[in-house]
């Protein structure tokens, strides 16, 4: 296992001896360990969504056309 250092202010120091019954380390690490987990999966999730990229790209073209195609009825008829 690596070991790395952390720097804390020495108020925080303080606030930490007040409770010694909390492994501080073992929170640090299982901290850590949750935010690398979190960032996996938003990394998973970009992942897909630029696989389906071509398709979104198709879906907002066809929006758009669409709606343009209406905005121009709707200035025939008057309506806007």
């Amino acid at each position: 296992m690596v070991s790395i250092t952390l720097s804390v202010p020495e108020d925080v120091r303080h606030k930490m001896d007040m409770f010694p019954e909390i492994n501080w380390s073992g929170f640090v690490r299982k901290s850590i360990e949750a935010k690398v987990a979190q960032m996996k999966k938003f990394e998973e999730l970009k992942k897909e969504l630029e696989a389906e990229r071509d398709v979104i790209d198709w879906s907002v073209k066809l929006q758009r056309a669409s709606r343009s195609g209406r905005l121009g009825e709707l200035k025939k008829k008057g309506l806007l």
